[in-house]
């Protein structure tokens, strides 16, 4: 009789891709770029990355937009700034039948929920310079690609010299989309049959506010 098994995930935790995903970059790297983690759960990948190039890490700060009543699918994101930014998956607010009225007042709701945020995870330190800086954005996985949207589309407008978008793990046609968003594309993980994020880690637990802040203070103190 002969039985099936189910592969062990790719990565033990966050840490770990982060350690890998750092590697996969070498070949790609030019100089000593800035990290921005999209928070929470891309900030102990990125924190990783920054160390293996010894270069600053911060946040870039985007909120997605959830269906109303069905929040676990995204419509759409959020990204704070001087210009709010912020991308809409056509199909699924129709789908839903989102109405205009109600995604503004998502909207505003969630760029107040971001000061929030930034305020906890970095205090009044302002978010780093990166106008003529090789930037490396990245988050612990890609699913639908809506949050990665927001914040490739804010951040070339703020002109980094060179934007890279890195992740561990990712559904390939979502990557398809957002590589010609940016200069280079880096996911070491594509797998044909793609479901969710969790299944390529063995401990997908949620990074905490707790740890964000740990982390960042972390990698000032690297770079002192």
């Amino acid at each position: 009789m002969s039985r099936s098994f189910t592969p062990l995930p790719a990565y033990r935790n966050r840490r770990e891709a982060g350690q890998s995903l750092a590697a996969a970059l070498r070949p790609v790297v030019q100089g000593k770029p800035i990290v921005l983690a999209l928070p929470r759960g891309g900030v102990p990948v990125a924190y990783e990355v920054a160390r293996s190039f010894d270069s600053p890490l911060d946040l870039v700060m985007v909120r997605k937009i959830g269906a109303p009543g069905h929040e676990e699918f995204a419509i759409g994101a959020v990204v704070d700034g001087l210009t709010p930014q912020w991308v809409v998956d056509q199909r699924m607010a129709a789908q839903f039948d989102v109405p205009r009225s109600w995604f503004e007042e998502e909207k505003q709701r969630q760029l107040e929920e971001i000061e929030r945020r930034r305020a906890v995870y970095c205090g009044d330190r302002p978010p780093l310079d990166i106008a003529g800086r090789e930037v490396i954005v990245v988050d612990d996985g890609v699913v639908t690609g809506n949050t990665a949207k927001a914040a490739l589309t804010a951040l070339t407008q703020s002109g980094p010299d060179r934007l890279i978008f890195a992740v561990p793990v990712g559904a390939q046609d979502s990557l398809d989309e957002l590589r010609p968003m940016v200069d280079e594309l880096v996911c070491p993980l594509a797998p044909d049959q793609f479901r969710a994020v969790g299944q390529h880690y063995q401990d997908f637990g949620q990074t905490t506010d707790a740890e964000v802040v740990d982390l960042l203070g972390k990698a000032r103190e690297a770079l002192r």
